[in-house]
Parts: C-alpha cells; sequence; structure tokens
C-alpha cells in the first residue's frame, strides 16, 4: 500500500491545545521511535471522551423526533453505529458482498482499557459492495495505526460497519457524511486529523 501524503504528526501543536506538550519536530522523524502503550491508550482515550456521549445518544435522540414532523427530523437521529453489525476490514474478500448500494460507513476499533469502541473513519459511498477494494488513504492510516499498537503490545480489533438508510443521491449522502464527521470528530478523516495529532507516522 502506497503511503498517504497526508498523514498525522507526531503529537503535533494541537495536542497544546489538549493538554499535551508538542514534541519538537526533529523528533518526529525516525520512524524506529517506538510510541509507548501510555501515549497510545492517551491518544484513544481523548477520542472516546468526545463520542462516549454519541454512542449512548441515538436511541434517546430518536425518541424525541417522533414530536417533530418527518420533514424537520434531525438526519443523524437514526444513526447509531453500535446497532451496526461489524465486519472484518476483509469482508470485500468474500465471494458475495452482505451490502450493496448507497451507504455510509464507519471503521472502528475496539481498545481492551475502554468502555466503548472508538470511530476512527466515516465515508460515504453508492457501492458498498466494491468501495473498500483497492487503494483507500484511510488503509494506510489503519496499517500504521495496527503496527504501532502491536509493536506497543496493545491489541486491535478494527471491524467496518454499513448504514444503508441514507440518501440515494449522492450530494445529499455526502452532507449527511459531513454532519457525522463534524459530530464524531473520526481522527483518520482529513477534516479531523490536526485535531487529534496521531501519534504514530504512516509516511
Amino acid at each position: 500500500m502506497p503511503p498517504s501524503s497526508r498523514q498525522g504528526d507526531l503529537f503535533s501543536a494541537s495536542d497544546a491545545q489538549q493538554g499535551a506538550a508538542p514534541m519538537p519536530r526533529s523528533t518526529q522523524l525516525p520512524e524506529a521511535l517506538t510510541i509507548t502503550a501510555a501515549q497510545l491508550q492517551a491518544w484513544q482515550a481523548r477520542i472516546h471522551r468526545h463520542q462516549q456521549p454519541l454512542l449512548h445518544q441515538p436511541q434517546t435522540q430518536g425518541e424525541q423526533t417522533l414530536l417533530f414532523a418527518e420533514a424537520d427530523r434531525d438526519p443523524l437521529a437514526g444513526f447509531d453505529p453500535l446497532a451496526l453489525k461489524p465486519l472484518p476490514l476483509s469482508f470485500w474478500r468474500w465471494p458475495q458482498s452482505p451490502h450493496q448500494g448507497a451507504a455510509i460507513y464507519v471503521v472502528m476499533d475496539r481498545p481492551e482499557q475502554l468502555d466503548d469502541p472508538i470511530l476512527l473513519y466515516v465515508g460515504e459511498t453508492m457501492a458498498a459492495d466494491r468501495r473498500w477494494k483497492g487503494e483507500h488513504d484511510c488503509k494506510a492510516y489503519l496499517a500504521a495505526y495496527g503496527e504501532a499498537l502491536s509493536r506497543a503490545g496493545l491489541a486491535s480489533s478494527p471491524s467496518i460497519r454499513f448504514w444503508g438508510d441514507v440518501p440515494a443521491a449522492t450530494r445529499e449522502r455526502r452532507r449527511l457524511e459531513q454532519q457525522l464527521i463534524q459530530t464524531w470528530l473520526p481522527p483518520f478523516n482529513k477534516e479531523t486529523r490536526e485535531r487529534w495529532a496521531t501519534p504514530f507516522n504512516a509516511d
């Protein structure tokens, strides 16, 4: 897999806003530098703190929207990633894909030390059975993420999940995708990478 040209830096300046001191640029370059288990778990925990309330919100949110007309329904109300069936990232190699057509998909991991999974990536597709084939920017991040965890002696349980209750029109579906990204702030989407300062390099 060719490395992506848009990779996160090791504890960049955005970490200073989260209370962590930025690491000098000169120490970021050597790939051989090992990211510790504590650093990786702290990074996962920051994402978890933002996403955990959202993971337990959809059911209540959906009940509240019954009070409003269908036209006014929150488009995110039906999104519950924990209710979506987790598939291995290699699902596209199966003889027959379990999903077809338009979908929003999410990549998640279940760190052992956390109460809930963390959502790493949100994407959209008009062909759920084909989107994950071939090159994909997120795959480089997932490979680096898995390697960093392995080096630190931590387990990784990535999965991909598809939400099919989405608009068939590409423009509307992409608008929904952006709403989900801005709400959940998944660290491997280009819109939010700087916020979380990925603690590993795929370069």
